[in-house]
């Protein structure tokens, strides 16, 4: 019921504020890039290297457009420049400066062009959503890769019932390599599943991060969180399917991450906590090797780990000729180089990352690169922590409540971290995204819902602009 007063001091009632259409479109058009950097492999397989290729250049540009005239009208020098991720940028900026010395100059300049649309997909997310919107828009995107996931492997066991070659491609005569299919049709016979990424371990990767995002938004108290259950419902039934190793490694470590985070919240002094903490990570990590052969048993990995043992020596031996500056920049491998076709085989395909992200960097830029990509990633690391355990505070109360959403980083920044032990992908693609996404973010606005970062940028429509309230 609507309360009117004639007090003089009190404010005439007024309708609560609302998001402009422009505003509403910016966070359509992020969800569109988050979609597309996700599920960039099930873009690829739909439409091919020239029509992926095509719609980077479109949405890049159509990034551009939105978020320069957004940095312009709220001044160039009140953008907080000093607050991008320098280390992250240092790397791409000596990726493209190793085309100079890069044994694979063509993949260099084609590998470096999508690192940099991402980069700039990310910078747009970063300026222009706030905490909330991030977490939202990533939501939304990922709901989106697990239902197109389950509608195709639905339709590939009940309506195709014969695997599904990537671009529709029919089926050739003859035996196929199963790892040449985008979605095998094992939904109800029990072998792994692909989703519409076209890879089990994306697909359980893609449930891992859905996981943490929905868990995240449950706790804010979000609308229509039965919806939510239902998502994260699916997500854990693919998870299970796609049956990755190294996601559930990943689920281990996030789950240990959480705990120790929610801990840490609570105790004042903090030095005894991380020296237990260390102690039990020591702990863990001289069982695990102890263990090792019965923890792959148990994973379902021999002891070569897949073939990675035989890659990593590979990728060793070619990187040690050149160790300070490397051999030149490709994230990943482009597989028609000459440089990379059939170097190395796997099934009889040509692999076209090191399955290291580390042993990938130093291949490719050398010493120099390893110590930049470690630097960002410490960086971001150390601020996720502090930004998911200190307690939010910019006056003289202590007593804020803490925000779910600060635990979105810190739970993403460990599962790529694991990742990055055993595949590339966090140099490249939604992995190099959630790095500067991440890294810029948290330095720009440390207090969630406070600053003017939490603000809606100001979007520019011409000769006027308008302030998103």
């Amino acid at each position: 019921m609507a309360v009117y007063t004639k007090h003089p001091v009190a404010a005439l009632p007024a309708a609560p504020p609302r998001e402009t259409t422009a505003h509403l479109m910016v966070r359509a058009y992020s969800v569109l890039s988050l979609f597309c950097v996700f599920g960039h492999t099930a873009v690829y397989n739909l439409v091919g290297p020239v029509g992926s290729g095509i719609l980077l250049v479109v949405l890049s540009a159509g990034a551009l457009a939105i978020w320069i005239p957004a940095v312009v009208a709220q001044r160039p020098t009140r953008f907080p420049w000093r607050r991008l991720p320098w280390a992250a940028l240092g790397y791409a900026a000596l990726a493209l400066v190793s085309t100079l010395w890069s044994r694979w100059p063509a993949a260099t300049l084609l590998t470096w062009s999508l690192l940099a649309a991402i980069t700039v997909t990310a910078l747009l997310v970063a300026t222009m959503l706030t905490w909330q919107e991030i977490a939202r828009a990533l939501s939304t995107a990922l709901k989106v890769i697990l239902g197109l996931s389950l509608a195709i492997e639905l339709w590939v066991a009940l309506v195709l019932r014969h695997p599904l070659l990537p671009n529709f491609v029919d089926l050739p005569d003859g035996k196929v390599d199963p790892h040449l299919y985008w979605v095998r049709g094992n939904l109800f016979d029990g072998g792994r599943i692909q989703g519409v990424v076209g890879n089990a371990h994306t697909l359980a990767m893609m449930c891992l991060f859905a996981l943490i995002v929905f868990g995240v938004l449950y706790a804010t108290q979000v609308r229509r969180r039965t919806m939510l259950i239902v998502w994260a419902a699916l997500a854990v039934v693919l998870l299970v399917k796609a049956a990755s190793a190294t996601v559930y490694l990943s689920i281990a470590v996030v789950v240990a991450v959480l705990i120790a985070a929610l801990i840490a919240r609570v105790t004042r002094r903090r030095g005894p906590l991380y020296l237990g903490f260390g102690v039990v990570a020591v702990l863990g990590v001289a069982t695990a090797v102890v263990l090792r052969d019965n923890l792959l048993a148990l994973l379902g990995k021999g002891s070569d780990l897949t073939g990675r043992i035989e890659i990593w020596q590979a990728v060793w031996d070619r990187a040690i000729t050149r160790p300070v500056l490397g051999n030149g920049f490709s994230s990943p491998w482009v597989p028609w180089d000459p440089a990379f076709d059939g170097w190395i085989l796997n099934h009889g395909l040509t692999v076209f990352h090191a399955h290291d992200m580390w042993l990938d960097v130093f291949l490719q830029l050398g010493v120099v690169g390893v110590i930049l990509m470690a630097v960002a990633w410490l960086a971001l690391t150390w601020r996720a922590w502090f930004f998911a355990v200190d307690r939010p505070r910019w006056d003289l109360d202590a007593e804020r409540p803490y925000s779910p959403l600060s635990l979105l980083p810190v739970l993403l920044v460990a599962v790529l971290l694991v990742e990055g032990l055993a595949e590339s992908a966090p140099i490249m693609l939604w992995g190099w995204l959630l790095l500067i996404l991440l890294s810029f973010k948290m330095k720009a606005v440390p207090l969630i819902g406070v600053g003017v970062g939490e603000r809606t940028p100001v979007i520019s429509h011409g000769p006027q602009s308008r302030q998103v309230p």
